[in-house]
């Protein structure tokens, strides 16, 4: 292999990584948007929800500009937002419970 076609290679492989990344981050915060909706965030933490699902579709569309690394960032932005969401909710739903007296 010539030198010249080892630096394709490898520079074919490095640009590669960045849709990879990137896809894997959306879906990530996909599931946990998800996880957040099952646990009742849209009524329990909605300026989390709000935030959570505007980060994810700004990182789609950054994605779709072939700006890989700001869909990163913002995927990483809008997991962060769902998961406080969800623990939010849990947390409204932990204490809802306590408070209420047990089903018969």
């Amino acid at each position: 292999m010539t030198k010249q076609s080892l630096l394709m290679a490898v520079a074919g492989v490095l640009t590669a990584c960045g849709p990879v990344k990137s896809t894997s981050n959306i879906l990530d915060a996909e599931v946990q948007i998800q996880a957040a909706r099952t646990a009742g965030a849209e009524k329990e933490a909605p300026y989390e929800w709000t935030a959570a699902n505007l980060y994810l579709q700004k990182a789609r569309e950054e994605v779709g500009y072939s700006d890989y690394q700001a869909g990163v960032d913002f995927a990483v932005k809008a997991s962060r937002f769902a998961n406080e969401a969800r623990e939010k909710s849990m947390s409204a739903a932990n204490a809802d419970s306590q408070g209420r007296p047990p089903n018969p």
